[in-house]
């Protein structure tokens, strides 16, 4: 996951969130689903990643990406914590959990959703409850639960 990337068109996107308040992303892979801290608020997205096994080099996509936010504004400082959920490859035993590798694309979505609801949840602005739906890749087989870091864990948002 492109950190800097993700910073970069957060920045631009929360440009428009009230001046005097200043917002940063911090990504933090301990936040749990669900479970915001006293105070914070939640949005949840799914989206669309490419994964590659560290072992075997084996490369798949996913339109079943799971990436967490919680957000806190205090004292015009606003906080937005991320966590994009891995997954691991099905061909190799043992195999690690990958970061997903999230297009620039749907990372502007997705940063695009998460401002509209920060003016939503933080600010109380009314401004309804759609969202921008992301850019899906041509995915061949099922999504697969047993090498899903959120199915495992029993969060993964798939129906």
């Amino acid at each position: 996951m492109a950190q800097q990337e993700w910073t970069r068109i957060f920045q631009i996107k929360a440009h428009d969130l009230k001046q005097e308040d200043s917002w940063r992303l911090d990504f933090d892979e301990d936040i749990v689903p669900n479970f915001p801290d006293s105070g914070w608020q939640q949005y949840i997205r799914n989206t669309s990643a490419r994964f590659k096994c560290s072992n075997c080099r084996r490369e798949w996509p996913s339109n079943r990406v799971m990436v967490v936010f919680h957000m806190h504004l205090t004292y015009g400082q606003g906080v937005v914590k991320v966590r994009a959920f891995r997954q691991n490859c099905k061909m190799c035993s043992n195999a690690p959990m990958e970061k997903p590798s999230i297009i620039s694309e749907n990372i502007d979505i997705l940063m695009e959703n998460l401002v509209k609801k920060i003016r939503i949840k933080c600010y109380h602005e009314d401004l309804g409850e759609g969202h921008k739906p992301f850019v899906s890749l041509e995915v061949k087989s099922p999504h697969e639960p047993a090498h899903c870091e959120a199915c495992i864990a029993g969060f993964c948002t798939r129906n």
